[in-house]
């Protein structure tokens, strides 16, 4: 049961660090771009959101893997 425990720990843990870094880049670099062309920001901001929903659904997965752990 420990094992078990200290597995779902691990696959949510670590199947969230990469997701993480990406949105994370992925808000940081969108802000610098809309830093330096105010008008592109309605340009921006789809292609910004669309991303981070994919990086995010990395990090869905890895919830399903953990929960999915018996």
């Amino acid at each position: 049961m420990e094992n078990v425990m200290l597995a779902k720990a691990l696959a949510i843990g670590i199947g969230s660090i990469a997701p993480a870094l990406g949105i994370g880049m992925i808000g940081a670099k969108a802000m610098e771009a809309i830093g330096r062309n105010p008008e592109a920001a309605g340009k921006i901001l789809v292609p910004m959101l669309l991303a981070a929903a994919f990086a995010e659904a990395i990090a869905i997965y890895a919830l399903v893997i953990a929960f999915s752990i018996k």
